[in-house]
């Protein structure tokens, strides 16, 4: 069993590679008692700021695993920080903690950051697939491990830590604006995970105080008429959905 979360689809795909019985957390949060009972469960969740995003803590902290075997899988685009570590010690804080915990590097999609074309023309050098199927036998065969924190993506980890104290968060809120080319077609509503977002009069309102900054909104808008308000994009017409999984899917897994 693999519980997951997605903005992007690249979650989702990493957890199809692993499992065949998926559940979506933005889906399970809305019930008040979770239980889980299987041989093996896993959560796989995308990396926010060198972290598991808060929503994926809080649906871990409120629910009960029962098994034998627990592991979180966590993607990310270019450096993860040490994030496993960090994972295992905020599991030990609630009194849980996993058997392995590894991270896989697919397609960054962090647009305030990158270009999502630039990225694409390096996503093959990734080996996407190669180190998804390495996770699968670690997984299979139950190996333990936590993946530790290299020096190079600790100096990361900590320059970041810095730069924010010193400068700030990466963004403000409001965080979007929504300009002419809107067709009041409603993917951004149907595909927020936290439900932030209502139509008005073919708009999009936008409520922030439960949003994540997924960027799910962003990605999956087809007329990409919601941009950064505060925020210079590198490419503000390049948008991300994984290829291997459709806009349905993630309406379906995000869909409040």
């Amino acid at each position: 069993m693999i519980l997951y979360f997605t903005a992007t689809g690249n979650s989702l795909y990493a957890a199809k590679k692993l499992d065949s019985e998926l559940l979506s957390i933005p889906q399970e949060l809305k019930k008040k008692n979770r239980h889980y009972k299987a041989d093996k469960i896993g959560v796989v969740c995308p990396l926010f700021e060198f972290e598991i995003p808060p929503m994926v803590k809080d649906f871990i902290a409120g629910s009960e695993f029962e098994t034998s075997y627990f592991y979180l899988i966590v993607t990310f685009g270019m450096h993860h920080g040490g994030v496993a570590v960090r994972t295992q010690e905020f599991l030990s804080s609630i009194g849980k903690k996993a058997d392995y915990i590894n991270t896989v590097i697919m397609h960054d999609n962090a647009i305030i950051v990158f270009d999502m074309d630039e990225q694409r023309k390096i996503e093959d050098t990734k080996r996407v697939e190669e180190h998804l199927a390495q996770i699968k036998a670690d997984i299979d065969a139950r190996t333990h491990y936590i993946q530790p924190s290299p020096q190079g993506e600790s100096d990361f980890y900590n320059g970041y830590i810095h730069y924010r104290e010193q400068a700030g968060p990466m963004y403000s809120f409001p965080l979007y604006q929504v300009n002419e080319k809107c067709v009041g077609c409603g993917t951004c509503s149907r595909i927020c995970p936290r439900g932030c977002i209502r139509i008005e009069d073919k708009r999009p309102v936008y409520d922030y105080t439960d949003c994540i900054n997924c960027m799910a909104c962003i990605q999956a808008c087809p007329a990409k008429a919601i941009k950064f308000a505060s925020v210079q994009e590198p490419n503000p017409e390049a948008r991300y959905r994984n290829v291997h999984i459709s806009l349905q899917e993630l309406i379906e897994a995000n869909r409040q």
